[in-house]
């Protein structure tokens, strides 16, 4: 299970690399937007999706192998681990798991699980890596004060562009139009009551702004494409930071991957490439091998001892749909 924020992924594969089930579901996000729900809100998620891959399989929860549970803020509360480690058992009715944090399943998905860094950009944002058996996650500190390069922050940024716009602080560009006509605004005053008063603010309503700076900086908006590119450069220092924290050497090349929806933006893919390639460390940037929600099967079968060969993993990867930066929200 890949959680997100806005939705979670759920697939069942079997040790031959065929995908028996799939299924998307809504955010598993406990917290913030979820608040109400708390850890229940967790369970109710876990058993509407694993009720709908194990009917397609023909099987029942308790004959799942092994599962691994990707689950957004996990142990950011330390007080809410032992919470979040117990309930899939209220589903699966047996405890051949294991749950920690969703970057681990974009990091698994991206890299095969191999020694490497991935970084995820989607409604929030965080890198992750593993180097000799040693793992490191830099970023996701929140939404109010960090996710550097996601899809929130972009969008916040971006409402500041549109009222520097609107107030002729800045030239106006093709944003501030989008941004009237998504909105529907009656007046530019309006944007304040919808994020503020009819969106309470709400982290996932904000971040899907994003799509229009994209579709703005196309349309020539240099501020806009300008966001973008900075989004980038922020998502390269959160790798920096695994690197130097998995003690790589300067003259070690590491593998780096990405996985979330704003890499769907080739401005912000190809701002992240400048970064990594304009320091003195090597890379070696990698597109997806899988989406996150087959990365959290792959570990399933990892932790559980008994890892895919090489066959199932080339016969998985033949008979997937690699949609990668559809996946993994990277909420904090």
């Amino acid at each position: 299970m890949d959680g997100g924020g806005t939705k979670t992924a759920f697939c069942l594969i079997d040790s031959a690399g065929t995908v028996r089930a799939r299924t998307l579901g809504e955010g598993a996000y406990y917290f913030g937007d979820n608040a109400t729900g708390g850890v229940d809100h967790v369970v109710r998620v876990l058993e509407q999706g694993i009720a709908v891959v194990t009917e397609a399989a023909g099987i029942k929860p308790a004959e799942i192998d092994h599962a691994f549970l990707g689950l957004p803020g996990y142990g950011e509360v330390p007080g809410d681990v032992a919470a979040l480690d117990a309930a899939p058992y209220r589903v699966l009715g047996h405890r051949r798991y294991a749950c920690d944090n969703d970057m681990i399943c974009g990091w698994a998905g991206s890299l095969g699980a191999v020694d490497g860094i991935n970084v995820i950009s989607g409604t929030g944002s965080m890198a992750y890596g593993e180097h000799q058996g040693r793992g490191v996650r830099t970023g996701g500190w929140s939404e109010l004060f960090s996710d550097e390069g996601s899809a929130y922050w972009i969008a916040a940024r971006a409402l500041n562009v549109f009222s520097r716009m609107s107030d002729g602080r800045l030239p106006e560009g093709p944003l501030a139009q989008l941004v009237r006509e998504h909105l529907q605004l009656t007046s530019d005053l309006e944007v304040i009551d919808v994020v503020l008063n009819r969106w309470q603010g709400h982290r996932s309503e904000i971040a899907s702004l994003t799509p229009l700076v994209v579709e703005a900086a196309r349309a020539g908006d240099t501020a806009a494409d300008a966001l973008l590119a900075e989004a980038g450069s922020e998502l390269a220092l959160l790798v920096d930071s695994v690197r130097r924290q998995l003690g790589f050497s300067i003259d070690d090349m590491v593998l780096v991957s990405y996985s979330g929806g704003v890499f769907r933006s080739s401005r912000v893919l190809d701002g992240f490439t400048a970064a990594l390639n304009g320091g003195e460390a090597t890379y070696e940037l990698r597109q997806p091998l899988f989406e996150p929600v087959m990365g959290a099967a792959l570990y399933a079968a990892k932790l559980a001892g008994t890892p895919l060969s090489t066959e199932a993993v080339a016969a998985l990867r033949a008979g997937s749909d690699i949609t990668t930066t559809e996946s993994s929200d990277g909420d904090a």
